[in-house]
């Protein structure tokens, strides 16, 4: 079964996704996630067992238990060589990732999606909406039970734009979460789990951040099997994998400048570095591709510019591979990463001398031909200037010009057969037969060159071809992802505005106030919106004398709830009240003394002549308008909270009511 196999997401009207791929569709890419999760559980079996019989050798003094313990050990030892192996092999498995059709392209890296354990969220959950929020939890089963199975389909996201959709809509909710229910100062209790990409070792911390890190990761990866999958033999499907490479690279980026003391290796900071500069150089790769597939004219510049494209994707692979041979990033990046990438440096080196090496021998300069512009080209080309006679001589004399075109071939060869050797060295590239069959297409074609070129009668000494100098027409960008395109709904909206009904604001219960109604009206001044403050209360009267105080928020009329309600909404309950009695559910925000002086200022700089925040302020929007400013908020692996800065009305005990809001 192909990728076909997979159940696609569904997008809800509220452009919510909610489905993965079934898990136990048996397609290729299915298998191999399955088996990566298999992998991972007996890693962490193997590891517990060596933690404790290190600690039991540590512990003993009879020498016959350590005997035993140290045997022990080394059998434990061997078992996780065997696996590490094992996954390493998965990580390898580039074909399964790479596009079905029979043409012949180089095959590209992707990487495998990180797995993770089930969490426990609801009893947590549920346990802070009864004690911070002092509502009934039995309230939010359909929250809990949405969130939960947000977390579950984000485990097994499809291979396209949907599945890349699902892993933005959790990383985005994720803000909200952390938000409701993630105090500063209190221990929730809940541990995320999740396995190294490159290593299988699992590792688990409190923060959220690590959970939001983790997902990131995946978006990045999950580009990287988007790209890899994408058909390369035409421009459609060229641009496409060029789009998602830069935005994988984008993602591992963003991961790497906005979280720090990654508790896992594969998000460290050295194997992010690489892995960007990996998805950059395929990128690169698809840029010749792109070059190749407009077709090369029979001209001698474009020859040129060809052999200095391929150049380039040389030079970036050879960046790549300094970065994967460097400790610590060596000890555990995939052995045939790092020799596939190595062979494309060798490749696209003997790809650059083979076009300069078409553009000297089969280009002879014509008689209207732009002397100069072809000096200036060939000069260019060349990292250092030829040996022998001067540039405009060698363009003239078609011998000189097969002499220096050999001698881009015979390094043509050279390097072919480099890459060609270093390939057979790796168990897995020699199973792999696209990236055999390319090579040895390559390595034929110029020695077939060579052939038609060769005289019998060459008695002179080759000149030796200087390098060529990388150069590109189009340089990779490195796309960050663009998490407001995926608009998400706060699944615990019903908890109130996150400006007020956060985790780490304290307010009072709430108190129900009975209000009767006077000649002068009720006697309070209201300002803002979801929800509504009472700005100012009068003297002597009947807010005054029920108990209604300035600053505190309104969230029910007459038990209609009122927390999400505009300013506008709650004064037309007010005044379409049947009755002269009213009946107002009020909190007051429980805030330090700094806290109120800093919103104060906020506030008093944002007023206007009639009334303040009367539009929705972003904070309290149910939608989340910019995902990418909340999304990153949490920026180390140890929660950080940003302090507010949007100007809401929470916390704020006028001390002075001036007579341009509603009065009532």
């Amino acid at each position: 079964m192909t990728e076909s196999g997979e159940i696609e997401s569904e997008l809800r009207s509220d452009g919510s996704v909610r489905k993965g791929c079934d898990p136990f569709a048996q397609t290729q890419r299915s298998k191999l996630q399955n088996r990566r999760a298999r992998i991972n559980l007996q890693i962490n079996k193997e590891m517990r067992m060596r933690a404790g019989a290190e600690n039991l050798f540590r512990a003993t003094t009879n020498n016959k238990v350590k005997e035993t313990v140290a045997l022990e050990l080394s059998f434990v030892n061997s078992n996780l060589q065997l696996l590490k192996e094992e996954l390493e092999e998965l990580n390898s498995s580039v074909e399964v990732y790479q596009n079905e059709n029979e043409s012949v392209s180089v095959p590209m890296i992707p990487l495998g999606l990180k797995e993770t354990k089930e969490v426990e969220l609801t009893v947590p959950l549920k346990d802070l909406i009864e004690e911070h929020y002092n509502e009934p939890a039995c309230r939010y089963e359909k929250e809990l039970k949405e969130l939960a199975d947000l977390r579950q389909a984000m485990r097994t996201p499809t291979r396209n734009d949907a599945g890349i959709e699902l892993l933005m809509e959790y990383y985005n909710q994720l803000y909200f979460i952390d938000n409701r229910f993630f105090p500063p100062n209190k221990n929730m209790g809940i541990f995320f789990h999740w396995y190294d990409s490159l290593t299988g070792v699992p590792s688990y911390q409190r923060a959220l951040a690590f959970e939001k890190g983790s997902v990131l990761f995946n978006i990045g990866a999950l580009y990287t099997q988007i790209g890899a999958r994408q058909e390369r033999t035409t421009k459609e499907g060229i641009d496409q994998a060029i789009d998602a490479f830069q935005k994988a690279a984008g993602a591992l980026n963003y991961l790497k400048e906005n979280f720090s003391n990654a508790p896992s290796l594969d998000m460290s900071t050295p194997s992010l570095n690489m892995l960007v500069r990996l998805m950059i150089a395929q990128v690169q790769e698809c840029v010749f591709e792109n070059v190749m597939l407009a077709g090369i004219k029979d001209e001698f510049l474009m020859q040129l510019q060809s052999a200095q494209e391929a150049a380039r994707v040389a030079d970036v692979y050879s960046l790549v591979y300094q970065t994967m041979t460097q400790p610590p990033v060596k000890n555990y990046v995939p052995f045939s990463w790092t020799t596939m990438v190595q062979v494309k440096s060798e490749y696209f080196k003997a790809v650059s001398h083979y076009f300069a090496a078409v553009a000297l021998c089969d280009h002879a300069m014509g008689p209207d031909a732009d002397e100069s512009e072809q000096v200036k080209a060939l000069q260019q080309v060349h990292v250092t200037m030829p040996e022998g006679p001067s540039l405009i001589t060698v363009l003239k004399d078609n011998e000189e010009r097969r002499k220096l075109g050999k001698a881009h071939l015979k390094k043509a060869i050279i390097k072919h057969e480099e890459a060609m050797r270093i390939h057979s060295l790796c168990r897995i590239l020699r199973k792999m037969d696209i990236l055999q069959e390319v090579l040895a297409v390559a390595h034929k074609r110029s020695l077939k060159k060579y052939s038609e070129i060769d005289r019998e009668d060459d008695f002179f000494e080759t000149v030796e071809a200087p390098d060529i100098h990388p150069k590109t027409q189009q340089k990779p960008e490195i796309k960050t992802p663009n998490f407001s395109k995926v608009k998400v709904t706060d699944i615990f909206h019903r908890l109130g505005p996150l400006s007020v009904f956060s985790a780490k604001n304290r307010w009072s219960s709430v108190r129900d106030i009975d209000l009767e109604k006077s000649e002068k009206g009720f006697g309070f001044t209201l300002r803002g919106d979801s929800p509504v403050l009472i700005a100012g209360v009068v003297p002597d009267g009947s807010a005054d004398k029920a108990g209604l105080g300035e600053g505190e928020y309104i969230v029910s009329v007459n038990e209609q709830d009122c927390k999400w309600s505009k300013h506008s909404e709650v004064v037309q309950l007010l005044k379409t009240v049947s009755t002269e009695n009213i009946k107002i559910g009020v909190i007051t925000l429980n805030t330090t003394e700094h806290q109120n002086n800093a919103d104060r200022k906020s506030l008093l700089g944002t007023m206007s002549s009639a009334s303040i925040f009367s539009g929705s302020d972003k904070e309290n929007s149910r939608k989340i308008a910019d995902s990418s400013k909340g999304s990153g908020l949490l920026t180390t692996w140890n929660k950080r909270k940003n302090t507010n800065k949007d100007g809401s009305t929470h916390s704020v005990p006028f001390s002075a009511v001036t007579d341009d809001g509603s009065f009532y």
